[in-house]
């Protein structure tokens, strides 16, 4: 039996821009105090965290989260917890 599809009416769609968090080189906290803040702000695994604090120190910066605005703004604010220098921009 074959299915109608009917348009949606009223129906609104709301697009959310993603944002990213900018870990930024930190030459006063060692490797591992970092991957540890990044581990805890971003719920991801140990080898990520370590990927992406490895990245920010080789590189300077590194692209540590990325989602909503408010939620972004959440993982910023634990990492500068231990005065984690970030940043937010618009991915």
């Amino acid at each position: 039996m074959a299915t109608k599809a009917f348009p949606l009416e009223g129906v609104s769609t709301i697009v959310i821009e993603p944002w990213n968090v900018i870990l930024l080189n930190d030459d006063v906290h060692s490797l591992e105090e970092v991957v540890v803040q990044v581990v805890r702000a971003t719920s991801c695994k140990l080898q990520v965290a370590e990927a992406i604090t490895w990245e920010a120190h080789s590189r300077g910066e590194a692209v540590c989260y990325t989602g909503s605005r408010e939620r972004c703004e959440l993982v910023a604010s634990i990492l500068e917890e231990i005065d984690l220098r970030v940043r937010l921009e618009k991915a």
